[in-house]
């Protein structure tokens, strides 16, 4: 259904990517490839693909320009800017063409996976064939499969998934569905027997303990990094459902090294 096209002038790179997501997932039956600027306007506008994973540099050109070349074509395009420059400038540049998100080489496969399935719900109206793509196929929060929701609870979800460390809300979301927020609020309540901001607010303490347990980041980064901006806040809720405080899993975690 969905034809993906990968640019980057170093094929290992080109590889990793085709290998790093199950694009039979999404529905991607096509993956088609450029290594230079000429090769990728020409592949983009023979096959049209849908989604455009383009590397910011390019021999001496840059991924922006490209997009912003095809833009007056028309394409059906939805584009991912990935780069190996932590450069602030890179990323206003293809913000600014188009891109829908700029990642940072070495790719996180959860970041490529987010982005991908962003666009495919928000910009295609789509939905992923397994309900959400996930290693197990179960919900963190719920603790239940994606495939037993319902296909609209299935796209909130991926909204949070894609989302939760930004300032969202059910209105936001709905919104982006043209909903009422309390019907919708409603719908969901009902279907996962949890409120939204509920079900945000474990979502975002789940992935800071992982961020906690994983990295040396530090806490009151990692709490903004989910979408706390008030880390008063943050520790109140992660000790109410945890039963541990940030502080203290960070010295558990240290002590088992």
């Amino acid at each position: 259904m969905y034809r993906l096209l990968i640019v980057d002038d170093e094929p290992k790179i080109i590889e990793g990517i085709k290998l790093m997501l199950n694009w039979k997932e999404y529905e991607v039956n096509q993956i088609i490839t450029a290594t230079s600027y000429n090769e990728a306007i020409q592949k983009a506008m023979e096959y049209k693909p849908h989604i455009g994973i383009f590397d910011v540099c390019i021999d001496d050109t840059r991924g922006y320009d490209i997009i912003e070349t095809l833009n007056s074509f028309s394409l059906p395009t939805k584009y991912i800017m990935i780069s190996g420059y932590d450069e602030f400038e890179f990323a206003r540049k293809a913000i600014h063409a188009g891109a829908k998100d700029y990642l940072m080489k070495p790719i996180a496969q959860a970041e490529l996976r987010r982005a991908v399935e962003k666009i495919i719900v928000e910009d295609f109206n789509g939905s992923i064939r397994t309900g959400i793509a996930d290693a197990e196929n179960i919900d963190p929060v719920l603790g239940i499969p994606y495939a037993s929701l319902s296909n609209l609870t299935g796209k909130v979800i991926l909204m949070v998934k894609g989302e939760y460390f930004k300032n969202i809300n059910l209105k936001i979301i709905a919104d982006k569905f043209k909903m009422n927020s309390n019907y919708l609020g409603q719908i969901f309540l009902k279907e996962t027997n949890i409120k939204f901001s509920e079900y945000l607010m474990v979502y975002r303490l789940i992935q800071a303990r992982e961020k906690i347990e994983n990295t040396s980041e530090k806490i009151y980064n990692i709490a903004h990094q989910v979408g706390y901006s008030n880390i008063n806040y943050f520790y109140t809720h992660f000790h109410s459902y945890f039963g541990v405080s940030p502080s203290d899993l960070r010295k558990i975690e240290e002590e088992k090294q």
